[in-house]
């Protein structure tokens, strides 16, 4: 048998940077599989299984105090079977225990610890455990003999309560409805749900922590685009604006943190998702097309700025996450003392900086632990550019330049510290929202370069994280591609093939998203009740096949594929993808009564449905001047329901959607055909008929 210790334990040959963090624990880890479970059976133990990720601040502390202590780590493995599992390679997994957790105990996070029976069902779960125990919390000294115990005397007890755990986890959220599928009312019941949670002063729906959940304002800009309802757009503008100059923002290096530990958005937790910087980076340019304020679009710029430079592989996938953690302290590369700010600035810019970004002589930043001010500040901003430089009586456009000027020194300064890690693992399906961001940018801001990014990332996918057979996987790293596809590769990969159709019109993209979407119902969608299982019918069994409904972080991959299925519907004229969007929102119809709030993306979804949704087919040369007139024009306008399709001489168009065939420019001239509840309108020829034509549509237009 092996054990944990100098020599490292089991997860040594793993891919996962989260497992090899663990893989010299003198903890005896396995990896997830079949040799842990026949090990458990074999010694009669329980499993002690511990979810994560690389970047996780909790995790660490968790391995420092117990999983690297060779006293906590001596007691674990005489008595479980220990097993570690990456959140992020195996989100199946952990989707499941996570539900265990939130069912026993009212809550959830990372690090998870579920024990179980050596079948996988659950009887004991938590979050983080300490070493010893205190403040009420039990430690691992005490936990694990307690487990020992009721495990030696009360094992009837533990699996008669595993096997009734189990059996809950089997409940299926779709139950297909008689009548008519969800329809706008709940749009307008999550909107007053959110308007009940909203921050007047700071933006955000609660009070702390504040998480930036980018598809909740989405759905407000959709609604604001329907009704004229002008609170919705403010709830979304005071949040977006609120959190870029937060210091949930990197200033710095920009991109943005993972949440804000306070409701200011002052205090973040430091680590950088990916998912987070595609998500809101799709939100500053719904905003941005909605307002035409030009902070929204340097928001998204910046953004993508941040993904580009540091976290894009050389072939042109995007990475994972950034840790929070650096040199064994959290924020520790991102904080800044008053004191260095005047050692690495001329006296007029650190003054400057010091006061723009207020800065404390004490500092601003709080330790987790203890709640007193560590003497670091964190840069933050408070106020538009202009309001900045009528409080520092300077012209309107300095600012921004003396800051960028003073930011580029920092940055050069910052570069020299230790850096966070890196999990450096390329995902399908974050990839997917990222490709998506890079696209939509590329169209909203005229930024052929982002279509690029988006290209290579989606060619990179497609050439190394698929099957033999063109079934996707999950996960990549180290010239491996591994762990078969769930729910979410597929739709969020899919998504972002769309967008790309919708930035370069090469009908290649369609086409795969397509072929993908057909390879998604053949695999996870369900005959019976409908709606999309997040594991597809040939993968690993588990104790449950579960569907996803509600957003998290990220929204679900059921409410993803609803607007896919739309899109594409719109996009090829494929009447019966339509008809299979509307069997997933009267599966999931219940679940969107229970809790709109916890549905903004498949509410979008319900918006698109609801219509009137939009064909817009340009036919004309891409490359001549009229017909980007007519995709300027298109560029700034906020159009959520619409799909967009350039009609060119190529017969790859016409052969996906048949209904462009006849759609042909009229004398020569880039000329456009609007469609609208499966009616066209004449063809229009100039950017200002164009404008005119959707403009008159009014609120309901989009």
């Amino acid at each position: 048998m092996t054990s944990g210790g100098e020599s490292g334990n089991r997860l040594r040959a793993e891919k996962s940077p989260y497992l090899l963090q663990h893989a010299q624990n003198p903890v005896d880890w396995y990896p997830w599989g079949t040799e842990a479970f026949a090990a458990a059976r074999r010694e009669n133990k329980p499993i002690f299984l511990s979810i994560g990720y690389s970047t996780c601040h909790w995790c660490h502390v968790m391995e420092h105090e117990s999983f690297e202590d060779t006293a906590v780590a001596r007691l674990m493995n005489e008595t479980f079977v220990s097993i570690k599992v990456d959140r992020e390679e195996r989100p199946d997994i952990d989707n499941i225990y996570m539900s265990v957790c939130q069912m026993m105990t009212g809550g959830g996070g990372w690090p998870l610890t579920i024990i179980m029976t050596p079948d996988q069902k659950p009887f004991f779960a938590g979050t983080y455990f300490p070493r010893e125990s205190r403040y009420g919390r039990i430690g691992m000294m005490d936990l694990v003999p307690r487990i020992r115990e009721a495990w030696a005397t009360r094992r009837a007890d533990i699996d008669s309560s595993a096997s009734q755990i189990a059996e809950s986890l089997q409940r299926d959220p779709a139950r297909p409805q008689g009548g008519s599928a969800p329809g706008l009312s709940l749009v307008s019941a999550a909107v007053s749900q959110l308007a009940g949670r909203f921050d007047s002063v700071h933006g955000g729906f609660g009070q702390a922590p504040k998480f930036p959940t980018a598809q909740n304002l989405m759905l407000l800009l959709r609604h604001w685009k329907r009704t004229g309802e002008g609170h919705a757009l403010e709830m979304a503008e005071q949040t977006l604006t609120g959190m870029r100059r937060g210091g949930i923002y990197d200033h710095i290096g920009f991109g943005f943190h993972r949440y804000s530990t306070d409701r200011e958005w002052l205090l973040p937790h430091f680590e950088k998702m990916l998912y987070d910087q595609a998500m809101l980076c799709l939100a500053y340019l719904e905003a941005y097309q909605a307002t035409r304020k030009g902070e929204y679009a340097a928001a998204a710029r910046e953004i993508l700025a941040y993904v580009r430079r540091d976290m894009t592989d050389r072939d042109g996938a995007f990475y994972s996450a950034e840790d929070a953690d650096s040199d064994g302290e959290e924020g520790k590369f991102y904080v800044w003392t008053t004191d260095e700010i005047r050692a690495y600035l001329p006296p007029e810019d650190a003054a400057l900086f010091i006061r723009l970004y207020n800065l404390e002589e004490d500092g601003n930043y709080l330790d987790q632990a203890t709640q007193e001010k560590t003497g670091a500040g964190i840069p933050h901003v408070r106020g538009s550019q202009d309001e900045l430089a009528r409080r520092e009586g300077l012209a309107p456009a300095a600012p921004a330049a003396r800051l960028d000027s003073m930011r580029e020194t920092l940055f050069a300064i910052r570069e020299k510290r230790i850096r966070p890690h890196k999990d450096d693992k390329v995902l399908t399906d974050w990839n997917g929202l990222m490709i998506a961001a890079f696209a939509r940018a590329a169209r909203v801001l005229d930024e052929p370069e982002y279509a690029g990014d988006a290209r290579r990332a989606a060619d990179f996918i497609l050439a190394r994280v698929r099957r033999d057979d063109g079934q996707l996987l999950h996960r990549f790293r180290d010239g491996e591609a591994a762990i078969a596809a769930h729910l979410d590769d597929y739709a969020f990969f899919i998504w972002g093939l769309i967008e790309l159709y919708e930035a370069s019109f090469d009908p290649r993209h369609l086409q795969i998203a397509i072929d993908l979407n057909d390879d998604q119902f053949a695999h996870f969608w369900d005959d019976e009740a409908g709606g999309f299982y997040f594991t597809a019918d040939d993968a690993e069994e588990l104790i449950a096949r579960t569907k996803e409904t509600y957003d998290g972080a990220i929204p679900s991959g059921n409410s993803v594929a609803l607007n896919n299925l739309l899109r594409l519907a719109r996009l090829t004229g494929r009447e019966e993808l339509a008809g299979r969007a509307d069997q997933l929102l009267r599966a999931f119809g219940a679940e969107l009564e229970s809790v709109p709030s916890a549905h903004s993306m498949m509410l979008c979804g319900v918006d698109f449905a609801a219509g009137p949704s939009q064909e817009i087919v340009i036919a004309g040369d891409p490359s001549a001047a009229d017909t980007k007139a007519m995709l300027d024009a298109l560029r700034g306008m906020f159009l959520p329901r619409s799909v967009v399709l350039l009609r060119t001489g190529d017969a790859g168009l016409t052969e996906l959607a048949p209904f462009t065939r006849e759609l042909e420019a009229v004398g020569g001239k880039a000329t456009v055909y609007v469609c609208e509840n499966f009616a066209c309108q004449l063809p229009v020829t100039t950017p200002g008929e164009l404008a005119g034509l959707l403009g008159r549509k009014g609120k309901t237009g989009g």
